[in-house]
């Protein structure tokens, strides 16, 4: 039996044919338990060069991804899946949650299930309202990054160089986990921001807007910082409005007259 794969058009022929090989292989083990096979990593998003290898999801029943642990080599890394744990997005600050990016643009190859592992592929790169509340207000991603960027402005003011940029550059990650979470989205890994924001923009941040913002930022300019709260007031504004409350909002509110340091600086 030939099992029907949808390779993507930008995998090199040598590529094809290990995606092919692990398909028949895991056929022959699995049979009916075989229920798809996803692309992640570099090939899957077009990003691979040379060096890199093929990162393949194996999506097994329960039964049968119990028998499988991941199988490393040079050419292929083989991730067995059960289709119990696809189906449940781990929560923030989990090993689950640092997995669920890979699910994100990700293409199927193989899906046995009508349907079903595109769905939960979907489910896994996406975040629930309830899930973005809890990411920027539970887990303080938003009033963590507040917290940073408001120490690199003071040590601006207080002319420590090296200390702006420390925090400054430790507010990235918390910024991105903003953005990203207000948009509904997991945020990516560091490799694929770019690719993400320019070929998936982000409707409130244009790739070049937020990604010189980064730069800048990681180089410890405060006007860097103050343009970027400016940003991020605004969009919490929105999220609030559309969640009918004003938690994100009334959490920066709470910062008082501290918030005087973030004010844009004229000219």
């Amino acid at each position: 039996m030939t099992l029907p794969l949808d390779l993507p058009a930008h995998l090199t022929a040598a590529d094809c044919a290990r995606v092919s090989a692990l398909a028949e292989r895991n056929l022959a083990a699995h049979g009916d338990g075989l229920l798809g096979l996803v692309l992640s990593g570099s090939a899957g998003r077009g990003m691979a060069t040379e060096r890199s290898d093929l990162d393949v999801f194996v999506v097994l029943g329960d039964e049968a991804a119990a028998e499988r642990t991941t199988a490393h080599s040079s050419d292929v890394d083989e991730i067995p899946w059960s289709r119990s744990e696809l189906d449940a997005p781990g929560a923030f600050g989990t090993e689950d949650w640092w997995h669920r990016w890979s699910c994100a643009w990700a293409p199927v190859v193989l899906d046995r299930t009508g349907g079903a592992i595109v769905t939960a592929l979907r489910r896994q790169a996406t975040l629930t309202p309830e899930e973005a509340d809890a990411v920027l207000i539970d887990h303080d991603r938003l009033d963590g990054w507040v917290n940073f960027a408001y120490r690199a402005l003071k040590s601006g003011r207080d002319g420590r160089p090296l200390e702006t940029r420390l925090d400054a550059a430790e507010s990235v990650p918390w910024l991105l986990d903003v953005v990203f979470a207000i948009a509904g989205r997991v945020r990516p890994y560091n490799k694929y921001l770019a690719w993400e924001l320019r070929t998936h923009p982000l409707e409130e941040w244009p790739a070049d807007d937020l990604l010189g913002l980064v730069q800048r930022t990681l180089e410890g300019d405060v006007d860097a910082v103050r343009e970027t709260f400016v940003r991020v007031r605004a969009a919490c504004s929105t999220y609030d409005a559309s969640r009918g409350h004003s938690r994100t909002t009334d959490m920066i509110a709470g910062w008082g007259d501290e918030l005087r340091l973030f004010e844009v600086r004229p000219g």
